[in-house]
């Protein structure tokens, strides 16, 4: 399922985008708070679903009673964990997972949707999302770009000091066919060390938004496209029936 961040990235990844110009996890999870509690007003259990090292959650769990979390990588929750004390994080791929109870929300954020492959997964995993959503609970999801929005051969750099540490991120991404390749450079340094390299490769798919609405409807949800506050990819967001 695309890529899975390592060790050497996950705490890299981490500081990064909680530093990145314009980036604000506390923001994007309070109006993903709002949207829930216009839809749900007593919801008080959320699930983030690939919540990555928890950035989201750290607000979140101020918004509601009961939070969990699920991710594929074990390095990501390595960095999660200590942030999040008693908040249980599972480890587990989206397309398939069973935590045995349900939630008011279901989120799932930073286009991470885009990693499951196919409409034949896109749908399996939308059918798991709904699972694990209550009666009128809300599913809100922030997806990849579509075939009609993507820019193909499109590059992204930032350059980023924290704490004496400079990060690079530079990133390639081609579109074949209808998945999207992001190519992406890490060049982190520090006086003690030096630079150091790594690169990662991410496949993502470029879902239409007829597929989304499908899946959606499949599951059992209402589904409708939200402009979103930080970026043009804007949220789906359903209510399961």
């Amino acid at each position: 399922m695309g890529s899975v961040y390592g060790s050497d990235t996950a705490s890299v990844y981490h500081d990064f985008y909680r530093e990145r110009n314009g980036k604000s996890y506390a923001a994007e999870a309070r109006h993903v708070a709002e949207l829930v509690r216009e839809r749900r007003p007593d919801a008080a259990s959320l699930l983030d679903v690939a919540c990555g090292t928890g950035s989201h959650l750290e607000t979140l769990v101020e918004e509601f009673e009961r939070v969990a979390g699920l991710e594929l990588s074990e390095a990501m929750l390595d960095v999660a964990r200590p942030l999040l004390p008693g908040v249980p994080l599972h480890r587990g791929d989206m397309r398939d997972f069973d935590l045995g109870r349900r939630f008011d929300a279901v989120v799932c954020m930073h286009s991470s949707i885009g990693y499951v492959g196919d409409e034949d997964a896109l749908r399996r995993t939308l059918a798991r999302l709904a699972a694990h959503l209550e009666p009128g609970g809300v599913l809100v999801i922030e997806p990849w770009w579509s075939p009609g929005t993507f820019l193909d051969r499109h590059v992204a750099g930032d350059v980023l000091t924290i704490e004496g540490q400079t990060i690079s991120r530079v990133s390639h991404t081609v579109r074949t066919g209808d998945r999207t390749r992001m190519e992406v450079h890490w060049v982190v340094a520090d006086p003690e060390h030096g630079p150091r390299h790594t690169v990662e490769a991410h496949v993502l798919t470029l879902f239409e938004p007829a597929a989304y609405r499908a899946a959606f409807e499949a599951a059992g949800c209402t589904v409708e496209r939200l402009e979103s506050p930080w970026s043009r990819l804007g949220l789906l967001v359903g209510v399961r029936g």
